[in-house]
């Protein structure tokens, strides 16, 4: 940290180039994540462009897009690899647009990196990675393949890189990704912000979720194998000794393209047809805090979690969690009390974990201001802003 403090802004603005597959309007943790950082940097006085795939024919093409500020630059992209895509542009517009820019900033595991890492030593524009996860997917012959080919290409780009910032120190001291490079490895909290609750919206919610009145348990994210929702709706039978008219309403998308967890998992899902409520993906922030607030307990069951964002966009809404305990992901509760660890791929830990919280929810809730201290989103933007001065061109 010391060159980070030896770094003198003096009212300089950066030009920032940000490269990632997906930006909005596409939602998932990640690209929230890159979203909030990149509007506020324009808030601060600084350029800010985006370069991603244009994953929808009807979305704008090339450099025509602004939105809060931030230019977006998608590329066409007729090939697809499961969730990752093939650009034939892209090697031109990345190699012109590092050419004008000061840095750039890459967001892991990405099919591009060992080539942004090629251009970032061809034109001086030096490298900044997020890491955002370690890629997991489904087992399988080629999807092995996928994995494999993505981490050595991560490799290269990590070695070019001038700085890593991993989500906390708990998951760099267990990723592979992370570990062969600790010695660039900064943690920084992602950027979490969210609208206050409307008390009558949320009441309104849980009286059409909840019509018995019985606990509503929440779920935020994609029915996908890595996320482990069937392990939440098998909790349902440890929770249903205790709470027979618990409902569970998953927030996100469930039919996934690249997957077939929504498949596989129909029996299990019309054994507890009456228990359940599938909202769909939900894109307002407004809308997800009125869910959260409406909620009893948000659970996440996931097998592995890097952080999970929504976490604590439920505890700033007043909600407590039950995190499984993966490296990475369990970090919010540990930090905050706010909430119950359980164990990695037992329903039934999960379940007892679930009915805790449900029994005492006044233990587990913690002031507006705590949380938000804990995770500021200010001091997660300075630090972003703090490392592209300190590795912008001409430093």
């Amino acid at each position: 940290m010391d060159l980070l403090n030896s770094v003198s802004k003096d009212g300089r603005k950066l030009k920032i180039l940000i490269c990632l597959l997906y930006y909005f309007p596409h939602r998932t943790g990640l690209t929230i994540h890159v979203q909030r950082v990149a509007e506020e940097l324009v808030k601060r006085g600084h350029e800010v462009t985006v370069l991603t795939a244009r994953y929808r024919n009807d979305l704008p093409r090339d450099d025509v897009a602004m939105h809060e500020g931030v230019r977006i630059v998608r590329l066409w992209a007729p090939l697809r690899m499961s969730r990752g895509m093939i650009m034939p542009a892209y090697p031109w517009a990345a190699y012109k647009l590092m050419k004008e820019h000061d840095v750039v900033n890459i967001h892991t595991p990405m099919l591009e990196t060992a080539l942004i890492a090629g251009l970032s030593k061809l034109t001086g524009c030096k490298l900044v990675i997020t890491h955002h996860g370690d890629l997991i997917l489904p087992d399988g012959l080629t999807n092995r393949f996928i994995r494999n080919t993505m981490f050595q290409m991560y490799k290269t780009a990590a070695r070019q890189a001038s700085q890593i910032i991993a989500y906390s120190q708990d998951y760099a001291d267990h990723s592979y990704y992370l570990q062969p490079f600790m010695s660039k490895v900064t943690p920084n909290y992602p950027p979490v912000h969210m609208p206050l609750p409307n008390p009558q919206h949320v009441e309104e919610l849980r009286a059409e979720w909840a019509k018995d009145g019985g606990p509503i348990i929440g779920f935020a994210g994609r029915f996908v194998e890595e996320k482990r929702p069937d392990l939440l709706i098998r909790a349902l039978e440890i929770i249903n000794q205790r709470y027979p008219n618990a409902r569970v309403v998953f927030a996100g998308e469930y039919e996934i393209k690249y997957e077939d967890t929504w498949e596989r998992h129909q029996d299990l899902v019309e054994k507890y047809r009456h228990q359940l409520i599938f909202l769909g993906l939900m894109q307002d922030q407004q809308d997800m805090a009125d869910f959260y607030a409406a909620c009893d307990v948000l659970a996440l069951t996931s097998d592995s979690e890097c952080f999970a964002l929504v976490q604590v966009e439920a505890m700033l809404c007043g909600t407590p969690v039950v995190m499984t305990d993966t490296p990475g992901g369990r970090v919010p509760v540990q930090v905050t009390d706010m909430g119950k660890i359980a164990k990695k791929g037992d329903w039934r830990s999960i379940g007892d974990a679930l009915v805790a919280v449900l029994d005492n929810p006044v233990a587990f809730r913690k002031p507006f201001a705590a949380i938000e201290q804990i995770f500021s989103f200010k001091e997660t933007v300075d630090q972003y802003e703090q490392f592209f001065y300190a590795y912008a061109r001409g430093n």
